[in-house]
């Protein structure tokens, strides 16, 4: 099925040249459907890398998929074009009266500052807190992910001696959940973080339940037992190709970064990485827009949380 996004946005060339259903604005209006209303808070300074990944993860859904993007107005990204900003984001007092059956709030390289010295933390604090009663299902995912574990739960993030980049297997701790449809019992995703939670830290809050773990990275997938909230460490939306950007970018600062463990073949960096990630990522954000967001939210969309919390 088809997702929605406004005209001309970068990302459609690049879906659609992967065969991938984009659907205009225009051609969505004439549709007489409800379409789901997913928006994204992009905290990432590689916006249109980060809107092309999520888009395309959202793509393979049981609707039409309407997005909005969000950005934050206490801080002006430095690494984008303001015209687009302007152009395919909107800032929270747009958006603050309105519905939408998900949410994702992305992460943002920030993970050895403080999380009250964050330009934004007020601000996103303050947009977390509105989900409750206006989002049906928000998706954490990463530095977003941390930043939620400790807002709603006070659960501090631990800074690693050394940054954790790498594809690594993990476990499914609950098979039988929709959540993992499809999934075969061992899956991999790539992992780019500098910052973890422990699996003490999850189980010691009632709300929680851990849902895929693996041995190398730790807490990778976790959610409330309401389904409200979904909290996602690894990076399922990452292209073949990302982690030896980053790998690179900072072999370029001269950050003496360590090779991406289980990517490049034969741990040669002149060797193309082989994605075995992909279909566990498909998988993943389609179970999650259809079994907790499609299959559970109201038709209509102004009776969302009203009665939750």
């Amino acid at each position: 099925m088809p997702i929605k996004i406004l005209n001309s946005m970068p990302a459609q060339a690049t879906l659609e040249s992967e065969n991938i259903f984009v659907m205009t604005e225009y051609r969505a209006m004439h549709q007489d459907i409800r379409p789901l209303k997913v928006l994204i808070l992009n905290l990432m300074p590689t916006k249109i890398e980060t809107e092309t990944q999520i888009l395309r993860k959202l793509s393979n859904s049981p609707l039409q998929v309407d997005v909005d993007f969000l950005q934050t107005a206490s801080y002006t990204p430095q690494h984008i074009d303001k015209t687009h900003l302007d152009s395919f984001y909107s800032t929270f007092d747009e958006i603050k009266n309105k519905k939408y059956d998900g949410m994702i709030i992305t992460g943002a390289p920030l993970e050895r500052i403080r999380y009250e010295e964050v330009d934004y933390w007020d601000e996103l604090c303050r947009i977390m807190d509105w989900t409750d009663k206006h989002v049906h299902s928000t998706y954490y995912l990463c530095w977003g992910a941390y930043a939620a574990f400790y807002h709603y739960y006070g659960i501090d993030k631990r800074e690693l001696k050394t940054k954790l980049s790498g594809i690594y297997p993990h476990r499914l701790y609950k098979k039988t959940s929709p959540l993992f449809r499809g999934f075969d019992d061992v899956f991999y995703a790539p992992h780019s973080r500098e910052i973890e939670v422990t699996k003490e830290d999850i189980e010691s809050v009632k709300e929680l339940e851990l849902m895929a773990w693996s041995d190398e990275a730790g807490v990778s997938v976790v959610k409330t037992k309401d389904s409200r909230r979904f909290f996602v460490t690894c990076h399922f939306e990452y292209d073949a190709d990302t982690l030896k950007k980053e790998y690179l970018r900072d072999k370029g600062k001269g950050l003496n970064p360590e090779l991406p463990k289980n990517y490049f073949p034969d741990d040669d960096p002149e060797k193309e990485p082989v994605v075995n990630w992909r279909s566990a990522a498909q998988l993943f954000y389609t179970n999650w827009l259809n079994y907790y967001v499609y299959q559970s939210t109201p038709y209509e969309i102004e009776k969302i949380a009203e009665d939750d919390r």
